[in-house]
């Protein structure tokens, strides 16, 4: 409300918001990739086909082992010498059958060579480790268990440096050693098979396929098992009918040569680190997301059960007070004069309707005090212009909304004040309605039924639908666990002595309504919500104002909200106060949205790369639940079901946008800046739904 220049706000939350949510998709995507949720490749009974072009003569004549031959360029095989078995285990390391394999291993003082897929050499790095240590050999199995034949050069070279890498990261170990996923004996290197393993043994891989399964152990072999438990089965199963006793071992020491990994340091091992982290950090992430999604969805649920039981309970109880007021009479109506604040700057547009609106009110006598904060415009000459008695138009220095809510308090001459926002409407009940709680000595401050009255557009409906379905549905619950954290500066009725009691209306924070609402609930004051007292206000016209209101909304309630954390510890009414209502704001309105755009992400994900059908079941769910609260809640209001139709973009779009505003109101404070007062630009288009609106509508 203040007219002093704005600072321009910086730009830190928009860079960290963006770094942020482009560092959870990246890891999606990595983990994704790494989870064959991202370009799958086929295998064996994944649609791939058996190749027509075989691959040269000369590596089929020889053994299993196919290497450069650096004597010729081409290529040379070489095979086990007699009574040799190369023991060879593709894939993993798995927790639940590579440490029963390696005690087998070790329990016949066998060796052998594990070709590892990076990803699960990533899980699972003590057992990299282990493999290491206990002198096995170690192979790459590509990053993903990829069919190199069947990808584009780049991803094939992709995944063996990755697989590189994390061996590593886990190990500190280089490998030459390479069998192509989906091989088994040369035979298999035909067509793109063999291209792609041509292409590894130009880069200096050796090429490790397997002997038929009719070559015995006498005359030497590689044999080849999968990685699974049956590994060990047939492992076993090995061992027990081995006759003549031959050399278990690994690749490289059955061909007579020392093995063939290689330890790595400096660049190349932090390099390795850095993926392994990645890997762990993405998974890690997508795992916590998953959970949280679940939770998150959980907890919405939840919360709206949660509106909707205690709505159905502020409807019935707010039906028991009346019957009571209608049969025995024990709480006649309220009837003593009221002053209404209404703090005004530049409200030339609206204020004469407001003003008016306030002297046609059915309640017996109210004293309006228009306290025109500074303003540039006519506000002051058009409010001072209406010709009536009780309304006073008092002028001061622009000092902010709070301060000339004060200024309205001093000149206020009865003990029930109204205070309201410059651009409200008033029904004609309005007043009476709200000020009945007062009867009861117990309540200190009373919140309206604010309604918007500009809904005529898309953003206007959806304001709409949030008034309805979130702010009021919200206040019922309030008022029934006695915890109300606002009464809305639209609307909102006080005791006198209340007021005074917490020192006025406080200028610390920019949601002074906020701020006013907690200090009196921590004074033990009861504050509650009167639906009947309805009051119609002009919501932004555009993004770039509804931003900037809800930006100060925001940034000022989690003010308030630091500034009253004590309430959490306290007990009574303060304590309901902060236990619930702190509570269900850090929650519902901070903690939440802040992780909304992760998990729309995450959504956004899984709707391109995992499941889209149940993504789509999913969405439709939450979207009919949302459609069952809002149908709920419109009727409770008694409003029409027109704007439904917009619900679903509202989801879309418009609480994207909320969550947003949650974010940067977040890093705002975090960064330690200041926001100025936004003020929007007013039209009076609220006065102008009144006339057309029935009362009591």
């Amino acid at each position: 409300m203040t007219r002093h220049a704005q600072r321009r706000e910086p730009r830190a939350h928009w860079v960290l918001l963006s770094l942020t949510l482009a560092a959870a998709a990246t890891a999606l995507l990595f983990s994704g990739y790494g989870r064959h949720e991202i370009a799958p490749t086929p295998g064996p009974g994944r649609g791939s086909t058996a190749c027509a072009t075989p691959g040269p003569a000369d590596i089929f004549s020889g053994g299993p082992v196919v290497q450069l031959d650096p004597k010729t360029g081409g290529v040379r095989s070489s095979k086990m010498p007699p009574g040799t078995v190369a023991l060879t285990y593709d894939g993993g390391p798995n927790p639940a059958w590579t440490p029963r394999l390696l005690d087998l291993l070790r329990a016949h003082h066998a060796k052998a060579t594990f070709f590892l897929t990076g990803t699960e050499a990533t899980a699972h790095p003590e057992l990299v480790r282990r493999i290491k240590d206990e002198g096995h050999e170690i192979g790459s199995h590509t990053y993903t268990d990829a069919d190199l034949g069947s990808v584009s050069g780049i991803r094939a070279g992709l995944e063996l440096s990755l697989a590189q890498n994390t061996l590593a990261g886990t190990a500190g170990i280089g490998t030459p050693l390479l069998r192509l996923p989906h091989t088994t004996t040369t035979a298999s290197f035909c067509g793109e098979q063999w291209e792609a393993g041509r292409r590894a043994i130009i880069d200096g891989y050796v090429l490790v396929a397997a002997d038929g399964a009719g070559r015995e152990p006498k005359q030497g072999a590689v044999r080849q098992f999968s990685g699974s438990a049956e590994a060990v089965t047939e492992t076993a199963e090995l061992f027990r009918k081995a006759a003549g006793a031959p050399a278990y071992t690994t690749v490289s020491m059955g061909l007579g040569r020392p093995t063939a990994m290689y330890e790595v340091s400096g660049p190349t091992y932090w390099k390795g680190r850095a993926v392994v982290l990645a890997q762990q950090v993405s998974r890690a992430f997508t795992d916590a997301m998953t959970w949280l999604l679940a939770v998150a969805g959980a907890i919405t649920v939840l919360r709206l059960v949660l509106l909707l039981t205690v709505a159905r309970m502020h409807v019935l109880r707010v039906r028991a007070k009346r019957s009571r007021r209608r049969g025995a009479q024990r709480l006649p109506p309220l009837t003593e004069p009221v002053s209404v604040i209404v703090p005004a700057y530049n409200e030339e547009a609206g204020i004469e309707a407001t003003v008016r609106s306030l002297l046609a009110s059915t309640h017996e006598y109210v004293q309006v005090i228009v306290v025109d904060d500074g303003s540039s415009d006519r506000t002051y000459e058009i409010a001072e212009s209406i010709p009536d008695s009780r309304v006073m138009v008092v002028r001061q220095p622009n000092a902010g909304k709070a301060s000339a809510l004060n200024t309205g308090l001093a000149w206020a001459h009865f003990d029930i004040v109204v205070m309201i926002d410059g651009d409200t409407v008033f029904e004609p009940e309005a007043i009476r309605n709200l000020i009945q709680p007062l009867a009861d000595p117990r309540v200190g401050a009373v919140s309206g039924n604010t309604k918007v009255g500009n809904r005529q557009g898309v953003l206007g409906r959806w304001q709409h639908l949030e008034y309805v379905i979130g702010f009021n549905l919200d206040r019922r619950m309030f008022d029934v666990m006695e915890c109300m954290p606002t009464v809305p500066g639209a609307i909102g009725a006080f005791r006198r002595d209340a007021l005074m009691g917490v020192g006025g209306v406080s200028e610390d924070t920019l949601a002074e309504d906020t701020d006013l609402t907690m200090a009196l609930c921590r004074t033990g004051w009861r504050v509650v919500y009167e639906e009947s007292a309805v009051a119609w206000t002009e919501a932004p016209a555009s993004v770039r104002q509804l931003w900037k209101q809800r930006y100060r909304w925001c940034y000022g309630t989690l003010q308030a909200m630091w500034k009253h954390r004590r309430a959490l510890v306290e007990r009574g009414p303060a304590g309901k106060l902060g236990r619930r209502g702190l509570t269900y704001l850090a929650l519902f309105q901070t903690l939440l949205p802040l992780l909304a755009p992760l998990v729309d992400v995450f959504a956004l994900y899984g709707l391109l790369f995992q499941s889209a059908g149940q993504a789509g079941l999913v969405w439709l769910g939450f979207t009919a639940v949302q459609v069952f609260s809002a149908v709920y809640a419109l009727r409770l209001d008694r409003e029409k079901f027109e704007p439904l139709w917009s619900l679903p973009l509202q989801i879309f779009v418009y609480r994207q946008l909320m969550y947003l505003v949650v974010v940067q109101s977040v890093v705002t404070a975090l960064l330690g800046n200041r926001l100025g007062w936004q003020r929007m630009h007013r039209t009076g288009s609220a006065a102008d739904t009144l006339e057309r609106q029935p009362v009591g509508s």
